[in-house]
């Protein structure tokens, strides 16, 4: 199954956003020394930027896909997330 959802994202095309990613930073900036690897912000995200690395904590997977939400440094419990754009 893990497949087919793979699959199916990298057709899918990345939301309209009012940001470039491509001429600056990346949408948001996560300090890994602050996350302890609740992963509540892959849990929350609507278009799925961040997958888990080895050790838990969230990578940048899809960082095109974000829309600036602010789901996930809001409900951030560590303050390791911010935006580079709000």
């Amino acid at each position: 199954m893990s497949d087919a959802k793979s699959t199916e994202q990298a057709r899918r095309k990345p939301p309209q956003t009012k940001y470039d990613y491509s001429q600056g930073p990346p949408p948001v900036e996560i300090n890994l020394s602050w996350c302890k690897a609740c992963n509540i912000c892959i849990a929350l995200c609507p278009t799925q930027v961040f997958e888990p690395d080895r050790d838990g904590k969230p990578v940048l997977a899809r960082p095109e896909y974000c829309t600036q939400c602010t789901l996930c440094w809001i409900h951030c419990p560590d303050l390791a997330i911010t935006s580079n754009y709000k």
